[in-house]
């Protein structure tokens, strides 16, 4: 089968694009970046706002995994526009093209569809987009809401990258790498779903067969993690480290609880008990990062 995934050089979409790789399939790229490329698969360079570009890639695949987004929670907030054109306008442009092509898709939502932001909100609205055209236009776009995804190749902020949004583990993973203090926002007692990136990109593809389109799958552990348990869990792995505290960041409530229900997974064949354990996941992810930037 032959699948486009938009956004695919990017963090999740590079997974995507191996796993597909590795199951047999053919992945297609649609991206407007030329990051993480590889040179053995067909790559569309062109953006998902751009309508015809987007009808184009569709035209010549069976199968749509739409990643593409612009991301970010406070920073995003004060400029909201850039990512309601790419996450909401993006969206509509896949959809409307998978309905044209009678295609299925896999859309990536969000596991905090409930919390205030730009990338949320824009999620989210895009989020029932899919299920309006299920229900009027009977397309087949499964609703597939990633928790908290991390591990190799997530992208840090300076100066151990050039990420312009502040992801959970590359930042803590970068200070105790670097032996400075994990800061951490709020009390630390959020309480984050985390499931390694290679599982959700597994649960993603396995949303192409997905038995219905009416309902939401979650790609999550349903382990309730808080913050302050993965900058223990980081602590000890790197063998060194301390936690600092800062004021909540905009776009995000203190004493939040975002969890995934694993149990919507059972209708696409997942096995939770076969994804990544914590501690092994941020032990990969310790070395990755140990080699790309303080090897």
């Amino acid at each position: 089968m032959k699948v486009l995934v938009t956004g695919g050089t990017g963090f999740i979409g590079s997974w995507v694009v191996e796993e597909l790789k590795q199951m047999g399939h053919t992945p297609v790229v649609l991206d407007h970046h030329n990051r993480n490329h590889q040179t053995d698969v067909e790559t569309f360079y062109g953006d998902v706002r751009d309508d015809i570009a987007v009808v184009e890639a569709v035209a010549h695949v069976d199968a749509v995994i739409h990643l593409a987004a612009v991301l970010g929670t406070q920073e995003t907030i004060a400029n909201p526009r850039p990512a309601a054109h790419t996450n909401l306008l993006g969206a509509l442009n896949v959809f409307t093209a998978v309905h044209q092509y009678e295609v299925p898709a896999v859309y990536i939502a969000v596991g905090n569809h409930w919390m205030n932001n730009t990338y949320s909100i824009s999620k989210t609205a895009a989020e029932r987009f899919a299920f309006m055209f299920n229900k009027e236009l009977d397309t087949k776009i499964a609703v597939v809401r990633a928790l908290n995804a991390y591990g190799p190749g997530q992208a840090a902020t300076p100066p151990w990258g050039e990420s312009k949004v502040r992801k959970i583990m590359p930042a803590f993973v970068c200070r105790a790498l670097a032996d400075e203090p994990i800061e951490i926002y709020g009390s630390g007692d959020q309480v984050m779903d985390m499931i390694y990136v290679q599982d959700v990109a597994r649960t993603l593809i396995a949303g192409l067969g997905a038995p219905r389109h009416d309902v939401v799958y979650e790609a999550g552990s349903g382990n309730a993690t808080t913050v302050n348990d993965v900058a223990d869990v980081v602590i000890d792995i790197v063998g060194s480290g301390s936690k600092v505290y800062a004021p909540m960041r905009p776009g995000e409530p203190d004493h939040s609880v975002v969890l995934g229900d694993p149990s919507t997974l059972t209708p696409l064949g997942i096995d939770i008990s076969a994804f990544t354990p914590l501690d092994v996941g941020v032990s990969n992810t310790v070395d990755y990062f140990r080699q790309e930037h303080f090897g």
